[in-house]
């Protein structure tokens, strides 16, 4: 009986272990990021000494193991907003969210990150009257960059001849691996990282720098665009030859790493976003997103919010999902959204063919001698039943079939220099990438690993055809360096996201355009100018595309206007860029969009200039409440509004209160729905320009649309008054018919100056009907 005992003793323990060991294992897979938002006075606040014993707190009541709460805990926020990011199962959730003070809980949800020349092609690079001199340079401005960290070594970040640090800034070098205190200096005055939420998803050793070292070279090429200093003969391996700089390059930078290898977590943009506030940044610059999300829902938009409360402007990308309607991310009206446009500057790599014809492709290879005089190649493009090969994806390609010869590769589902490796592995000596329909004609240059150029959708077809007609197809490329001033410049990029917006049709988005295609700025300096681990070669500055290299732009133009105009608010300064916008390219033919003129849901308000922006005459101010009333206008419920504001409010009497209100925005967003006829919109301008002057308007009535303004005259006696307008349209044909179809047209309002005809403040109108 004894011996039974122990063995059942025996028996019972390794079940118990076992049992254990599923146990933690099956809770360690359940634990999910939450980002917990609470009530900022909650009735449980005053029963602890800190905001984060409060949180704790939480923790403690809901957690079903033993874990000590400060392990499920990831972050404390308490500047961006009031709550915490913590680790919990589904049962532990359900009981959290029960608790008195909790006002939302979100997922933590994954977003995506989405120069030598750009600076002169917007007109900052002529005489002492231009917009750097008038603005200081952005000297004592201090931008706030959320990305891939930095490479401080770059010479951008040079800080020879920057002035001290602005005694406002109460932020900190963070040490990490390769980087310390010793990194920073008075341009790049801070750094920080956030891995926690990147970490609870992806809890293996993460193989890049743990430390604001920027591994992918993401966030040194926004930061430099923003505000590096100059550099000159920058060039990336001989292309694109010049004077590199940011647009402030007298602004301070700071950056917060947020993204990965994998991506960037909410829980550690709020992280970041609630740390910059109170270091003090004057501008962030996030060149990331997701896809539209209600902005109650919406971490940046949250965020971004009680950062524009302490007078700090917020610009974010637009994101890389055009041309595809309704595509446009970071919709808050608070946050300056920014497109993409294109530059003047190309970098030619002619195909000729066997057979006569030549193909328009662009390229910034660097060997450019090796094929401009050699001999033609054999052309070959592996179609059949395994389409991995027409991608040219890792592994695809057979040696005997493309060894020495110029393989044609589609783009689309591994990335375009990747494609030009997996051919070099494979035996290739060249590579033509073919945009796909989705693509269309798209330039969007690299600097391959092996001679290659990227031809257009009806370049392809051509191609295609060619390869299809005979037995033996060759060709040869013909590189051409770098062509400014050849090209009918800024258009819209086909990549940048565009309008409607999703989730709040009443506002005009994207807000503006800004220089996107082939941006050349900063680059690790242990990075190859691919970023592909079998590229060896070295650089200082590389090229990117994408509306994340729009973003630092006009983060770097707000830098401007804040240091040339301290006292102005966020909303102003974004009006200032919106409506000094221009909708005609340098050759003055309207800006396009692919063949045909562009319209406000892909260009906004225009493409940014500058040089107008911090002169711009009249602005449209908001204040913080005004964008409550907003909200309250869309139907946006109480707790809602007070997730994104924590402001308790009640809609019924705002909206009794301010009958007929209308967000005074630099855009205006007209909707017809089935049966209305007719809108009215009230708008407040504030005279920055000089006294005693009066302003007319012009008005181009959107198709289909009777536009009536009150006053057509506006007499301003002072700098800093303000005097309001109405406008109301008049719809002169019904919704279309069909299920949720809707029509669009567009037209404009501008104020001109009577004297000063360089004072046009334009506010583009959009105008759609919608049949439900």
């Amino acid at each position: 009986m004894e011996s039974f005992s122990k063995i059942q003793l025996f028996f019972f323990t390794v079940s118990i272990l076992i049992l254990t060991t599923i146990t933690t294992t099956i809770h360690a897979q359940s634990l999910h990021t939450y980002i917990i938002q609470l009530h900022p006075h909650g009735i449980t606040s005053s029963m602890f000494t800190s905001k984060l014993n409060w949180h704790l707190s939480f923790i403690q009541q809901s957690i079903s193991s033993d874990d000590h709460p400060s392990s499920r805990l990831l972050y404390s926020y308490r500047s961006a907003m009031d709550g915490f990011a913590a680790q919990l199962t589904d049962s532990e959730l359900q009981y959290l969210q029960k608790l008195p003070d909790v006002i939302s809980i979100r997922p933590d949800r994954q977003v995506q990150i989405h120069t030598t020349y750009s600076y002169k092609f917007l007109g900052l690079n002529s005489p002492r009257e231009n917009g750097w001199y008038q603005s200081g340079f952005g000297r004592g401005t201090i931008i706030g960059v959320l990305d891939t960290g930095v490479w401080p070594e770059s010479p951008s970040f040079n800080d020879h001849g920057m002035p001290p640090i602005p005694r406002k800034w109460k932020g900190i070098c963070q040490s990490g691996q390769a980087f310390n205190s010793s990194n920073c200096n008075r341009k790049l005055i801070g750094a920080r990282y956030f891995t926690k939420g990147h970490l609870a998803v992806s809890p293996s050793r993460i193989p890049e720098y743990l430390s604001p070292r920027d591994s992918s070279g993401h966030g040194t090429h926004t930061s430099s665009t923003a505000g590096g200093v100059p550099v000159p003969m920058a060039s990336v391996l001989g292309y694109a030859e010049g004077v590199a700089t940011g647009m402030a390059p007298g602004a301070h930078i700071a950056v917060y790493k947020v993204c990965w290898f994998n991506g960037c977590y909410n829980s550690d943009i709020m992280a970041a976003m609630d740390v910059a506030i109170r270091d003090g940044v004057d501008i962030l610059s996030l060149s990331l997103g997701g896809f539209p999300v209600p902005l109650f829902d919406d971490s940046i938009a949250i965020g971004s919010f009680r950062a524009m409360e302490h007078g700090i402007s917020v610009i974010c990308a637009a994101g890389n999902n055009g041309p595809t309607a309704m595509s446009v991310a970071n919709e808050a009206p608070w946050i300056n959204t920014v497109g993409a446009s294109t530059l003047d500057r190309k970098f030619p790599a002619i195909v000729h063919m066997g057979n006569g014809q030549i193909l328009y492709g662009e390229s910034m290879y660097p060997m450019n001698k090796l094929l401009s005089i050699g001999k033609e190649l054999e052309l070959v493009y592996l179609t059949g039943g395994d389409t991995e090969s027409q991608f040219c994806l890792s592994g695809s390609l057979p040696r005997d079939k493309v060894k020495g010869k110029m393989v044609v590769c589609d783009r689309g589902v591994n990335g375009r220099a990747e494609k030009g490796q997996v051919v070099k592995e494979a035996g290739g000596a060249a590579m033509i990438l073919a945009n796909t329909v989705i693509n269309l004609e798209e330039d969007s240059v690299d600097v391959h690993i092996l001679p290659a150029t990227l031809v257009g959708f009806d370049e392809s077809i051509t191609l295609k055809a060619y390869i299809n007609s005979t037995m033996r197809p060759l060709a040869r490329i013909e590189f051409g360096g770098t062509v400014i001033g050849k090209s009918r410049a800024p258009a819209v990029a086909i990549f940048s996201a565009r309008g409607p917006s999703f989730t709040n049709p009443s506002i005009l988005k994207p807000d503006v355009i800004a220089p996107g295609v082939n941006i050349v700025a900063a680059w690790p300096q242990n990075l190859g100018p691919t970023g592909l681990a079998e590229d060896t070669r070295r650089v200082n500055f590389s090229v990117m595309s994408g509306t994340s290299m729009s973003c630092p732009h006009v983060s770097g133009i707000s830098a401007l206007i804040h240091s040339a105009h301290p006292r102005w608010t966020p909303a102003a300064i974004k009006s200032a860029i919106m409506t000094t916008a221009e909708v005609s390219d340098h050759k003055g033919r309207p800006i396009l969009d692919e063949d045909k003129p562009a319209g406000p849901f892909a260009l906004g308000a225009g493409h940014v200039n500058p040089q107008r922006a911090l002169n711009p005459g009249l602005i449209y101010d908001i204040r913080p409440n005004d964008y409550i009333n907003h909200l309250c206008s869309i139907g946006y419920t109480r707790s809602e509004i007070f997730s994104i504001t924590h402001r308790n409010v009640s809609c019924n009497d705002i909206m009794k209160m301010n009958r007929g209100f209308s967000l005074n925005y630099p855009s205006i967003s007209v909707m017809f729905k089935h049966g209305m006829r007719r809108g009215m919109f009230r708008r407040r301008v504030t005279n920055v320009g000089s006294p005693n002057s009066i302003y007319s308007v012009e008005v181009v009535a959107p198709e289909g649309v009777k536009v009536i303004v009150k006053p057509k005259r506006l007499v301003f006696k002072q700098i800093n008054q303000s005097l309001s307008y109405k406008v109301w349209f008049i719809s002169r044909k019904n919704a279309g018919k069909g299920a949720d179809m809707m029509t669009f047209a567009e037209g404009s309002l501008t104020w001109v100056h009577s004297q000063n005809g360089s004072y046009r403040v334009r506010s583009p109108i959009a105008v759609t009907w919608k049949s439900k």
